[in-house]
């Protein structure tokens, strides 16, 4: 199918980048799991691996049911191009791995998932990268942060844990300013609820794992490319615009134009870092994608009649969650975010700490685990695993102090886990 702009998303989710399988005419993108790929002829080789003709030479570059999931990612989100992987962690990595050197620094929001703080502020070092942390809300400390040496702006659209809502464009514009790209982890809004590139994100990168599957089956990433940035514009990213000495002096910007950005992540990203996503799970989040917007829109319904229901309960301090009209991001939540805010959201618990660990053993329905996006609910005490290498200035930043819990609101029964929680509740706070 043609992916033209008359289609609406929930076409899009199902039929993007898909088509008849032609050798047997199968309606399902199947999995084809090859490690390699018969070229015609020796020709074929070569122009395949000096870029000069698009093709599939070897599985850790390219696959035809991982390219089927690219091609819709990219479609979903208003972008040109998408390179899957094999994490969300690994698609950060991807996201800043041209643009990044020695010496050089991202400028981070501290609202952001404890993992990806400790990548941020200690993994990266071994690279000779750093990381400056700055509230978003405070967009003249975000300018001050940004140095000659920066060369990313990276931020959460719907933060992890607290389910904070960022203001995408007022961030896009400083980073404009400053001739940076943005990069947006989209992973806890999915592109049904907020689509970053149409405000003005130059990167977005998912856990696909999460919501996108939507079936806790597989781990994946993906970094989707709008095409929009000017990568030629100054000498900051020689990776994609000066001669790249692996493809005799090849620049990737003059060569592929808007796609300069997805060619050097096959090209150069898969190709040396191997984070390679493997077709079975393209195509468990194929399958989950079809149904994205009908479980969104549940899982936002779900989450406001909970969280509405917690905030009312006098055992509960507060709750983070951007779709109540008493968050102070309630307004920024309905001009940013119109379809709602997702189903991720925190719950402080009076009682604090041994409160906490009590009410997430005493849940039913609810399962105790270390992911979000499921079509079931879920929930972590985050100071004690996700965020417990961090800092406790860093946890209270990052909205995991030790008195709060993270929920991920499934597609259950609403009432069903509205009396899950109230009878762990009762447990925990006797």
């Amino acid at each position: 199918m043609s992916d033209s702009p008359t289609y609406g998303f929930d076409t899009l989710q199902i039929h993007a980048g898909a088509r008849p399988d032609p050798a047997t005419g199968a309606r399902q993108t199947p999995i084809y799991q090859s490690t390699a790929y018969v070229f015609r002829d020796a020709d074929h080789a070569a122009a395949l691996f000096n870029l000069q003709e698009v093709g599939y030479i070897y599985s850790r570059l390219t696959n035809p049911t991982v390219a089927v999931l690219q091609e819709r990612l990219a479609t979903l989100e208003g972008g040109v191009g998408a390179v899957c992987c094999s994490s969300g962690h690994a698609a950060q990595i991807m996201a800043l791995f041209p643009l990044m050197g020695p010496g050089k620094n991202v400028v981070a929001s501290t609202r952001l998932y404890g993992g990806t703080v400790t990548q941020f502020s200690q993994t990266i070092k071994r690279f000779g990268w750093s990381a400056k942390f700055v509230d978003f809300d405070d967009l003249d400390a975000l300018r001050e942060a940004i140095d000659d040496d920066t060369r990313a702006v990276f931020c959460e659209s719907v933060a992890n844990p607290g389910g904070y809502v960022t203001d995408i464009r007022a961030v896009a514009d400083v980073a404009d300013a400053a001739g940076l790209p943005l990069i947006v982890d989209n992973t806890s809004a999915t592109p049904y609820l907020c689509q970053p590139i149409s405000q003005g994100a130059t990167l977005v990168v998912h856990s696909t794992t999460k919501y996108l599957t939507g079936n806790g089956t597989v781990t994946g990433g993906c970094i989707v490319d709008s095409g929009k940035f000017d990568w030629s514009a100054s000498d900051k990213f020689p990776s994609l615009s000066a001669p790249e000495p692996a493809y005799h002096g090849l620049k990737f910007h003059e060569t592929f134009g808007n796609l300069a950005f997805t060619f050097h992540g096959i090209a150069i990203g898969l190709r040396d870092l191997g984070m390679t996503m493997n077709p079975q799970a393209a195509h468990y989040t194929l399958m989950g994608i079809e149904t994205l917007s009908l479980r969104m829109q549940r899982h936002v319904e779900n989450a406001v009649k909970v969280a509405t229901w917690l905030e009312n309960d006098p055992r509960v301090d507060y709750v983070t969650y951007a779709g109540l009209p008493s968050s102070p991001y309630a307004e920024r939540a309905q001009r940013c975010y119109p379809k709602g805010t997702g189903g991720l959201f925190t719950v402080a618990i009076k009682g604090g700490y041994d409160a906490c660990v009590k009410l997430v053993d005493s849940l039913e329905i609810f399962s105790h685990v270390a992911n979000l996006g499921d079509t079931r609910s879920l929930i972590i005490h985050s100071a004690s695993t996700t965020h417990r290498q961090l800092t406790p200035e860093q946890q209270e930043a990052a909205g995991a102090g030790p008195n709060v819990v993270r929920v991920s609101i499934g597609i259950e029964d609403a009432d069903d886990l509205i009396r899950d929680l109230d009878q762990a509740l009762a447990k925990a706070c006797d």
